[in-house]
């Protein structure tokens, strides 16, 4: 009777982990995965030095320390900017900074903004390996240049 209770709570532990798995964020997830490996490191270097293989104990906190300590600077987002890419300046584009983005020199024409746009929506498309940040700058450019 009492492995079927203790079944039923390790049941009801597991769906409520996994229900809270998949509503987590990303950041969230990867700073869990950084904890885990690093708190993992520390134990199996723990048990490497109680079992008599202290050097390598040492050698493998010497090798991987700086790698966590970096995840671990790394995987803290400031304060609201969780899953954001930093802005590289405020406010609506200017069309000096549309025609940087598309590549073009001041006066050039619609037929030359279209393809301009054209060709970097072919790289820079999530679909094809681009980021939704960039497609998103390359049409803003667009639509100032056309406005």
């Amino acid at each position: 009777m009492i492995m079927l209770v203790l079944g039923v709570a390790a049941l009801v532990v597991l769906m409520s982990a996994l229900g809270m798995f998949s509503r987590a964020q990303v950041a969230t997830l990867k700073q869990l995965g950084v904890w885990v490996v690093a708190i993992g490191g520390l134990l199996l270097a723990v048990l490497l030095l109680f079992t008599g293989r202290g050097a390598t104990a040492i050698g493998a906190l010497v090798m991987l320390g700086p790698l966590v300590w970096s995840w671990l600077g790394v995987s803290r987002p400031g304060p609201g900017t969780a899953g954001q890419r930093p802005s590289p300046r405020a406010g609506p584009m200017t069309r000096a900074e549309a025609y940087e983005v598309l590549g073009l020199k001041p006066g050039a024409t619609e037929a030359d903004i279209r393809a301009a746009h054209r060709r970097l929506m072919q790289a820079a498309h999530p679909d094809h390996g681009g980021s939704d940040w960039l497609t998103s700058r390359v049409n803003l450019a667009r639509d100032v240049l056309l406005s």
